[in-house]
């Protein structure tokens, strides 16, 4: 069992699709593709933490449908358009504002991660190695050493793994130097 990470798939958002036409030609080829990019990467008993913003602006019969056709086990970290019609949905367990989790990798390492629809400049744990998760920014904002964006928009619309995270985030930005020296890295 693997587990997965996204955010901001925005099924059913024929408004987030228009400026997403540059890739998508329409509403039902954009929720086609990112259920397609899903489903080659989670398998039915993967387990995917999605953070936030599932669907947006559509029916519940939408929203129910696309649901059922994804694979894996679904959990929720609540995103601003996430609604009744999403928070309905039968999720592994009830959806949150927030998680903090632990995983371990193949090598048997134990990452300890804050899993969050927004991108956060501090988080519980920061100091202690904890990673920071989170959607909402559509790419926009540049990843730090322990904080990624894993939202669709930011990975070719695909769920990624832990291990593409962190490997993200060990090119990214790094704590500057005056901080460090201060012991606050």
């Amino acid at each position: 069992m693997a587990t997965f990470f996204t955010a901001d798939t925005h099924f059913g958002d024929a408004a987030l699709v228009e400026r997403r036409r540059r890739v998508f030609s329409s509403l039902e080829a954009h929720d086609e593709a990112l259920i397609a990019c899903w489903n080659a990467r989670v398998g039915p008993e993967d387990e995917v933490w999605h953070l936030g913003d599932f669907a947006a602006h559509t029916s519940r019969e939408h929203c129910a449908t696309v649901f059922s056709r994804l694979n894996g086990i679904k959990r929720l970290v609540r995103g601003n358009h996430d609604t009744n019609r999403v928070l309905a949905l039968p999720w592994a367990e009830p959806p949150m504002e927030s998680a903090r989790i632990g995983l371990t990798d193949e090598a048997g390492r134990v990452w300890r991660l804050f899993l969050s629809h927004y991108a956060h400049r501090a988080w519980p744990g920061l100091w202690r190695e904890t990673r920071h998760l989170y959607g909402h920014t559509h790419g926009c904002l540049p990843d730090t050493s322990r904080s990624c964006d894993v939202g669709a928009d930011a990975w070719e619309y695909r769920p990624i793994t832990l291990a593409e995270a962190v490997a993200r985030q060990d090119c990214a930005v790094q704590v500057p130097e005056e901080l460090s020296s201060r012991g606050l890295r």
